[in-house]
């Protein structure tokens, strides 16, 4: 099995701390991030790990090597303009089978394996990882009619969205639907799969998920590998 892992963003929402280096290199506990990302894809047996870089490219090789997790190849496909979330797969060469992308930069007790065979089992060209996220409004929502009556008035409710995790599978052929040129984003694909009625399969994920580009996800990624270490590295790749 092979990964697509993410690293190209600026992780502007975390300035200054991304100042250097940049946001998958940040550390939770006493290493990198993208370290505890590359050593779960070993574990799920994933073989090798090809990096789309971008911002800050040269720092990855100075931290990563082929030797950081044992028995896993890294490579890297460097971007020289920011092309989005899913134009960098048009790059990067050698995806002739199921393949996996997701972010550098989330912390997740996901079971890759799992994913993967929920995939094949739906039969889908893209299964997208959901989570539930709830959202606190801090404003007292107006519920109104037409006519500008009021119908109802909903103070600071929290909301509940199912979100994309930031984790794929993907068949091969869901690369003709990224443009040769320009700037493409993961919505844009999976827009252009339903328009030509590809399956897109969704992964409902009930454990822990944090997106680190967030600075309470990030504060709180550094509590989770504090306490529960375990739970996200079982076994030392």
């Amino acid at each position: 099995m092979r990964a697509v892992i993410l690293a190209g963003g600026k992780g502007t929402r975390l300035w200054p701390y991304t100042s250097v280096p940049p946001k998958p290199l940040l550390p939770v506990g006493d290493e990198p991030i993208l370290t505890v990302v590359l050593r779960q894809l070993k574990r799920a047996g994933v073989t090798r790990a090809t990096l789309a870089v971008g911002h800050m490219a040269d720092m990855f090789p100075q931290i990563l090597s082929n030797g950081v997790v044992k028995g896993l190849r890294i490579d890297y496909a460097r971007e020289m303009r920011p092309l989005g979330t899913a134009a960098p797969l048009r790059n990067i060469r050698g995806l002739r089978d199921t393949f996996l992308v997701l972010n550098g930069d989330i912390l997740t007790d996901l079971d890759f394996r799992s994913l993967v065979r929920h995939h094949k089992k739906c039969k889908a060209v893209a299964t997208i990882a959901t989570y539930r996220r709830k959202v606190d409004v801090d404003f007292g929502v107006i519920e109104s009619d037409a006519a500008g009556w009021i119908r109802g008035y909903l103070e600071k409710p929290q909301l509940s969205y199912r979100v994309s995790m930031g984790v794929y599978v993907f068949q091969p052929s869901v690369l003709r639907h990224i443009p040769a040129r320009g700037s493409f984003d993961f919505p844009d694909l999976v827009e252009s799969l339903l328009a030509s009625d590809q399956p897109v399969a969704a992964y409902p994920f009930r454990g822990r998920w944090l997106d680190i580009g967030r600075p309470d996800d990030f504060m709180a990624a550094q509590q989770e590998m504090t306490r529960h270490r375990a739970r996200y590295l079982k076994t030392r790749a």
